[in-house]
């Protein structure tokens, strides 16, 4: 509905100029066309422009939608264009230069078939013949839906122009005239090309084109009026028709209709005369006198014209001819519609309606079925367009378009500004100046080069700035200078560019050429370099815009049927138009200023009012009486405020079909659309603006006049204070608004920060990927109203009008008009502040325009009511990006209290759980905190964290997760007592544990353990060793050390049991875990710790226990294992213990430290004696020579000797028979052993010290039965090694039988005769001492033994072996014998003793 009251309230007689500035440097593809002619001496033709709209441009389906094509020629260049509304063009832009040739004035022509487009080109010498593909031959489908696409013009280069198949040479004997450049070019049914043009004897000159890609010659006739027709064949093949004919007759337009099979050509002679011609027929239909239709035109018919145009316009009910007669000081416009008569094949003209124009000079003019449209130029060269319906005109009043001008002459710059900053500002702002202007000024300027190194419009503004600051700096002579000097020097060097950059700018703003489209209703300007549109005004603009004397009260009442409010309306506008033009640049200052400065707009006007009271009476007396002549000025200005408010509903209807949308997806949105809507955006904000600025003003002198002037009706002052003003002061603010935005440029974002910005956006969940990865390269600089088009307002207007029956895109053509307005105010709809409507913002956010979202907000914010929490949201968004977080935090705080009455923020949080839904700001506050998380801010996560948590209440599911986010970032930043008291804070046990569990990890690695030690771990204690436990158990031990931790734990709380535990399985774990030097070192220092600890305790209690092998540990808070079926598993524990007391360990503590001497011994045995027991820790320690060592460790475990004297045997045996290098590397173990002292008389050898160790430990450690001699002694004679006299005195005193049985076993007779031998000798009383016999054999002596039963096996061995065997033998014999005798003796003396003593102590009874 909306929207059908803005089409209503277009006003049909007013349009608004927009220009179509190129905004960066166009690439021109350049093509020669070379024929090899020489020039034409004294030809110069004025420059001239032309355009062509494709057949199907206005329907919605065609591929050729909104396309067009329009040149300007120049001297012996032409410069050919494809625009197109919906898509850019690529490969658009030609030029192409004629050697040697002019392009005649309106000699280009294109026509249009249903597979090719033919351009037909004329020079004053040749004719070219360019033929390309239709665009609906290009593409595979009919649904564009690709940005950019091919232009036809894409393989022009390609063609060879001096293919005489399609450039020709105009035969110059009874050729065409050079007097008139008029032409007239068709394509006959077979598809063949035709040319008209003025001949020399002043008939008309038709050129026939051979067939297409065919080599031939042109055919030409010439068409006269004559009574005899001859044909004349000349070497070219011509065909003339000749007869009697002055140059009076010579044709200054030319136009061709295409009747059934024949073609009529229209010929406007210089003598005021309209012939029509058959082709066909070759012969004169008509001509009719034109002065008959001009008064007083006697004067006229003996002279001639040049300046007559014939325009022809075709319709359903056939068509039309326009004729401008050009006459000295006056002109005027008939219209013709064609009248025939079918008996006599004769035609006549119907006079439709005859126009006056003014004293002006026509430069060109379009005729359409309905109206004139005409180009004209003043004695100041100013142009103006205007048109009117020629057949229904109110007394011929011509309809103005408000053209836009080039630029201000002078520039004001403020005292408080740079001049530079503003001449810049003002040179490079979007629609000003075109970079052909500035690139042609800088060239004058500093006579530089032709080209710049950066052909964009930034690289432009930097050779701009570096040219004016090197003039400036070259002008100065002295090295110093005031401020005031430099500035005058700034003004006047930048006054001097921009006038040169305006000279530059007005040649190419020069207008050539109309072009209308007669289907679409579209007007374009076409200029020397560039084309504007014409865009259709709303009536309370154009009522504004309008002079008096060009409006008239029964054609501008399309806002009311009353004609009483359209007066009033009428009055009410005039007197705003007064106020507006006694406004100097001083007082309009004041009225932006305050609203860019956030002040009242209702106090500047009240200032402005002052003012103009002060110094201009004359118009505040007008003002005063006009005001009286409006009858109820209150609701006048109410039907003036609801007419330029946008507040509305941007609802969404019906989705169109696939097909549909597709189709129109690329619909206005190439960069030349996006222009004219965002411009006409613009225009109408700027217009708006300027009418509330003198609303305000006016309403404030109608509040000044009060009750003292009679002003309608009564009780309006009321109504003014509470409500117009506000209204007025509103709207002004508001279109404020949009003009700036209108006019603000876009920033070029860096890649990683658009990166950055769309990771933001994934995790608030408002990434529009089409919105982002779509953007096409615009040319030249943006502004974010035309970004905010191209990427996402166009979508939605889009849509909303295919939603709508009665759209303007339902229709079955494009209407241009309505087209341009509903665009254009569904913007403003979505750019108008007031609106619930979030897109702009939320576009500048999501494409990092900061600044200019700042400044909205900024703008926006004493005035507007709505989206208040969403515009500090996306302002907190700023601050955020910019590094501004504690703003951010406040934005973002501020705009909680708006959730759930803001679609925008609604949209933010998407509560679909119902759960959820019940504390929507709750989950804002999730939302912004995950935001802060990714911008790695958590200082700024805990301030919002804890405001959110006053916000939960009572939900503990909420409070748990809002603790546990409290608690990761207090740990992250190293808050070790806030982690903890957070973790405390949660109501869940189970986040409760985990937060536990990081705490402990985390504080681990980071070596914090003084803090994880001493905090309380109310109710968490079991949990928290647990977790110590479970991590100690679980980690590596080289990673990280949680037993020393578990220690420190136990043993803050006086846990000396549970410390001692922890300690000692430490240890066993290090033992088989860490084989290294290291890790013995820990195993020593843990087992020490564990005897510290057990000592604090009383003895009844000093002990621990020790899981069995085999037994697995239940870890807190494991995850439970299941079976291949998913069914959970029992875990067996094992219950069998192992106590483990005092002793216990202090036996594990010296076997630990063993491990560790023999690992520092020797490193390499360190892997293997990690896990050694007591039994494998003696063999090699022996093995590396630390007998004492091995010695300690057998008697702490009470572990036999013999290994150690064994493998010190073998040493010494080793000794003896090795090398001095062996003797040398002995020592080193030699020296880690105790070895008794002596007096050393020579210099004694390793071998003799390891003799002299093993020497020692014989007589050190005793045994029973000397098991250790008999072990060394083995051991020697195993290897054949002789028994050292030591060895064997020494074992003779404690064993002679097992010497003697040692012998035996290895063979040695004569050595165990000799014992045997010296036994018998020390038993009877020889030598006893040396077998440790106190006394010898004697009756008194104690009893004494022989081993016999080795002796008897010595015998026998004696007596099966050879003759000195038999000798020992009997020497051995005989010495028994002696034994024997004087045991007998002795035995005899023993009982002749005992029998005496008997004696004795029976006579002593």
């Amino acid at each position: 509905d909306s929207l059908c009251g803005k089409m209503a309230a277009v006003c049909e007689r007013s349009l608004l100029e927009i220009g179509n500035l190129q905004r960066d440097f166009l690439a021109w593809r350049e093509v020669r066309a070379d024929l090899g002619v020489n020039a034409v001496p004294g030809v110069k033709y004025s420059d001239s422009a032309g355009g062509f709209f494709y057949e199907d441009s206005g329907k919605l389906q065609s591929v050729t939608r909104n396309r067009f094509i329009h040149w300007t020629s120049s001297g012996d260049t032409l410069h050919l264009m494809e625009q197109s509304l919906d898509t850019n063009l690529l490969n658009n832009t030609v030029r192409i230069k004629f050697m040697n040739c002019h392009v005649l004035p309106g000699g280009v022509h294109v026509h249009e078939t249903h597979d090719r487009v033919t351009l037909l080109i004329l020079t004053n010498q040749t004719v070219h013949r360019i033929v390309l593909p239709h665009p609906s031959r290009m593409y595979r489908s009919e649904l564009i839906s690709e940005g950019h696409i091919q232009s036809i013009f894409t393989d022009i280069g390609k063609l060879n122009f001096r293919d005489p198949a399609n450039s020709f040479l105009i035969p110059g004997i009874q050729g065409h005239s050079t007097n008139s450049t008029a032409s007239a070019t068709w394509l006959n049914s077979d598809g063949e090309a035709l040319l008209a043009l003025p001949s020399w004897s002043g008939g008309i000159l038709i050129i026939q084109l051979p067939e297409q890609d065919t080599t031939g010659s042109l055919i030409s006739l010439e068409l006269k009026q004559s009574s005899v027709m001859q044909r004349l064949l000349t070497g070219w093949m011509s065909t003339a028709i000749r007869g009697d004919q002055g140059p009076s007759d010579l044709p200054v337009s030319l136009a061709v209709q295409l009747v059934e099979h024949d073609a009529f050509i229209f010929a406007l002679c210089q003598d005021h005369k309209l012939r029509l011609w058959s082709h066909k027929d070759q012969m004169c239909l008509m001509v009719a006198d034109l002065l008959v239709f001009m008064p007083a035109s006697k004067e006229l018919r003996h002279t001639i014209s040049l300046g007559h145009k014939l325009r022809l316009a075709y319709s359903s009910s056939g068509f039309f001819l326009g004729v401008y007669l050009h006459c000295p000081k006056r002109g005027q416009f008939c219209v013709f519609q064609l009248v025939s008569c079918i008996e006599s094949n004769r035609y006549s003209l119907d006079h439709i309606s005859t126009l006056f124009s003014t004293q002006e000079t026509l430069v060109d003019f379009a005729l359409t079925p309905t109206d004139i449209w005409a180009l004209w130029q003043d004695e100041d060269n100013q142009s103006n367009v205007r048109y009117i319906n020629f057949e229904h005109n109110n007394a011929g009043q011509w309809n103005q378009v408000f053209t836009e001008p080039v630029a201000d002459e002078e520039l004001h710059i403020p005292e408080d500004r740079d001049p530079k900053e503003a001449y810049l500002e003002y040179l490079f702002a979007p629609g000003r100046f075109t970079a052909q202007a500035l690139l042609k000024a800088l060239q004058i300027y500093c006579r530089g080069a032709d080209r710049i190194l950066d052909p964009s419009m930034d690289g432009l503004k930097k050779e701009v700035t570096l040219a004016v600051e090197n003039a400036i700096q070259n002008s100065v002579t002295e090295y110093e200078f005031s401020q005031e000097v430099y500035r005058q020097l700034q003004v006047e060097f930048w006054s001097k560019f921009y006038a040169c950059s305006l000279q530059y700018q007005e040649a190419l703003a020069r207008p050539l050429a109309l072009l209308v489209n007669a289907r679409t209703n579209m007007v374009c300007l076409l200029k020397k370099g560039f084309i504007s549109f014409f865009f259709p005004c709303l009536t309370i603009d154009h009522l504004y815009m309008s002079s008096d004397e060009c409006l008239f009260l029964e054609d501008e009442c399309s806002l009311t049927d009353d004609p009483d409010v359209a007066r009033d309306l009428h009055r009410l506008v005039q007197c705003l138009r007064l106020v507006g033009d006694s406004i100097t640049l001083e007082m309009a200052s004041l009225m932006e200023t305050a609203v860019s400065h956030l002040h009242p707009p209702e106090k500047a006007a009240e200032q402005i009012l002052e003012y103009l009271l002060a110094r201009d009476t004359e118009t505040h007396m007008e003002l005063q009486s006009k005001l009286q002549d409006i009858r109820n000025p209150g609701n006048i200005i109410q039907l003036l405020l609801r007419e330029m408010d946008h507040e509305g509903d941007l609802d969404i209807g019906d989705v169109q079909p696939l097909h549909i949308r597709m189709n129109m997806a690329q619909f206005y949105g190439s960069n030349v659309a996006i222009n004219i809507v965002c411009q006409a955006a613009y225009h109408m904000s700027m217009t708006r603006f300027l009418i509330c600025r003198d609303l305000l003003i006016l309403e404030q002198l109608m509040l000044h006049l009060g009750d003292s002037v009679n002003l309608g009706a009564g009780g309006y002052l009321l109504q003014l204070q509470q409500d117009l003003i506000p209204r007025t002061s509103l709207l002004v603010c508001s279109y404020y608004v949009v003009r700036w935005a209108s006019r603000s440029l876009a920033s070029v974002v860096p890649i990683d920060t658009l990166e950055s910005n769309l990771r933001q956006l994934s995790v608030l969940e408002l990434t529009d990927a089409n919105a982002l990865t779509s953007q096409r390269p615009a040319t030249g600089p943006r502004t974010v109203v035309e970004s905010f088009y191209q990427n996402v307002a166009r979508k939605h207007i889009l849509s909303r009008l295919l939603s709508q029956a009665n759209s303007p895109l339902n229709q079955p053509l494009i209407s241009w008009t309505q087209i341009g307005i509903a665009l254009t105010s569904h913007l403003l709809q979505y750019l108008w502040a007031n609106n619930v409507s979030f897109l702009f913002p939320e576009f500048l956010m999501g494409h990092c325009q900061y600044v200019q979202l700042q400044e909205y907000v900024r703008l926006l914010q004493p005035w507007c009511e709505v989206n208040v929490g969403s515009r500090r949201f996306v302002l907190g968004q700023c601050y955020l990006s910019t590094g501004e977080g504690q703003k951010a935090l406040e934005c973002f705080s501020d705009a909680a209290a708006a959730v759930g009455r803001e679609e925008f923020l609604d949209r933010l949080i998407r509560v679909e759980d119902e759960e959820a839904a019940s504390n929507p700001r709750v989950q804002y506050y999730n939302k912004v905190l995950r935001l802060l998380e990714d911008m790695a801010l958590p200082e700024l996560v805990l301030q919002l964290a804890a405001i959110a948590v006053t916000e939960a209440r009572d939900d503990w599911k909420i409070l748990a997760a809002l603790w546990t986010k409290i608690f990761k970032h207090h740990l992250d930043l190293g808050h070790n007592h806030q982690a903890y008291e957070s973790l405390t804070q949660n109501p869940d046990s189970s986040r409760q544990l985990d937060c536990l569990r990081q705490l402990v990890v985390v504080l681990c690695e980071r070596s914090q353990l003084q803090d994880l030690v001493e905090f309380p771990y109310i109710n968490l204690h079991d949990e928290v060793v647990g977790i110590i436990e479970s991590r100690a158990r679980a980690v590596d031990l080289l990673t990280h050390n949680y037993y020393e931790l578990l220690y420190a734990f136990h043993v803050q709380r006086h846990n000396f049991r549970k410390a001692g535990t922890v300690m000692f399985e430490y240890g066993m774990r290090l033992g088989r875990e860490v084989r290294t030097l290291d890790g013995l070192q820990k195993q020593v220092n843990c087992y020490l710790v564990g005897i510290n600890c057990l000592r604090q305790i009383r003895p009844e209690y000093a002990w621990i226990v020790r899981p069995a092998a085999g037994a697995m540990y239940e870890r807190p808070g494991a995850s439970p294992k299941r079976n291949h079926d998913g069914e959970h598993t029992v875990t067996q524990i094992c219950q069998q213990i192992d106590i483990v007391e005092l002793k216990n360990l202090e036996k594990e503590f010296v076997l630990a430290r063993t491990r560790l001497l023999l690992a520092k011994h020797d490193p390499a045995s360190a892997a293997i004696a990690g896990s050694a027991s007591a039994e494998e820790m003696v063999a090699l320690l022996v093995q590396v020579g630390l007998f004492d060592v091995a010695v300690s460790l057998c008697q702490t475990f009470k572990l036999s000797l013999t290994p150690i004297f064994e493998g010190l045997s073998f040493k010494c045996i080793k000794l003896q028979f090795m090398g001095e290098a062996a003797q040398s590397a002995a020592w080193d173990w030699l020296k880690t052993n105790q070895i008794p002292s002596i007096v050393a008389t020579k210099e004694s050898s390793a071998t003799d010290e390891a003799w002299r160790l093993l020497s020692s430990y014989l007589d050190r450690y005793q045994s029973q039965s000397s098991q250790y001699h008999r072990c060394v002694i083995n051991k020697l004679l195993s290897h054949g090694v002789p028994l050292p006299n030591w060895l064997i005195n020494s074992y003779k005193k404690v064993d002679v039988a097992g010497l003697l049985r040692l012998y035996l076993n290895y063979d040695l007779l004569e050595e165990a005769v000799d014992l045997v031998l010296e036994y018998i000798d020390a038993l009877m009383g020889k030598g006893h001492q040396y077998f440790g016999i106190e006394r010898s054999l004697s009756a008194t002596a104690p009893p004494v033994w022989l081993p016999y039963t080795a002796i008897d096996q010595l015998l026998q061995a004696l007596g099966e072996s050879n003759m000195n065997n038999v000798r020992l033998c009997d020497r051995l014999r005989r010495r028994l014998a002696d034994y024997h005798q004087q045991v007998d003796q002795t035995t005899s003396d023993m009982t002749s003793y005992r029998r005496q003593q008997q004696f004795e102590d029976g006579a002593n009874l």
